[in-house]
């Protein structure tokens, strides 16, 4: 199957999940993940209408996306992965939405690039509804507060929140958990759910979805 088929079924899938959880129509973005894949992989799938793109890496977006953006201006770009500090500056320029603000450090340096470079971008605070050591993310509890640091002393632009679920575990709660938070935050925006669980996370509100390989196949 080529990647404009299985980016088709996978928008296929998301509708369907729409309607049974008696979403509206078009409710659910699909950022397609092409992280690993080069531009003429990525090439397709622009040419079948897709326009959010997520990658993990800001060093390996630099590679491929100035070209793609000069090809295609309207695509939207994602930093689904986390952010370092060496590489604020430089995620700032490029991407448009950053999904991964997990911590203070991050915060005050991506607020200071921003008005540096005189670009607004729409952001996520990534939290870690498992409280894996391993994994980014600020920790449930102190989410509101985070955020309310975000929105108010660095005037960031937070539109919503982020999360991945443990591998081991049933997804439903930690989206729910997500859902349940955002609430509290009075942020309408959850990105949640990956190619082998969107459909669990668009029953739980999910506003977009990251899929990758069940797009562009195999890494």
């Amino acid at each position: 199957m080529e990647v404009q088929e299985r980016l088709n079924d996978v928008v296929s899938r998301i509708r369907a999940s729409e309607q049974a959880a008696k979403r509206a129509e078009n409710a659910v973005t699909l950022v397609a993940v092409s992280k690993t894949f080069d531009a003429d992989a990525i090439r397709p799938a622009i040419a079948a209408g897709q326009r959010v793109f997520g990658e993990n890496r800001v060093q390996e977006a630099e590679r491929k996306w100035p070209a793609l953006r000069l090809e295609t201006p309207d695509v939207e770009l994602h930093l689904i992965g986390p952010l370092q500090s060496n590489k604020v500056a430089d995620a700032v320029a490029l991407f448009d939405v950053i999904e991964t603000i997990d911590r203070e450090k991050i915060a005050r340096a991506v607020s200071a690039e921003m008005k540096r470079q005189g670009r607004i971008l729409r952001l996520y605070v990534q939290v870690n509804t498992g409280l894996e050591p391993q994994k980014a993310g600020v920790a449930p509890e102190d989410t509101a507060a985070f955020v309310e640091l975000c929105r108010g002393e660095l005037a960031m632009r937070i539109e919503g929140l982020m999360c991945i679920p443990p591998v081991d575990e049933n997804p439903g709660p930690h989206f729910a958990l997500l859902q349940k938070l955002a609430g509290e935050c009075g942020l309408d925006k959850l990105s949640m759910g990956m190619s082998g669980d969107f459909e669990t996370a668009i029953a739980f509100g999910a506003t977009s979805v990251r899929v990758g390989s069940a797009i562009f196949g195999a890494r």
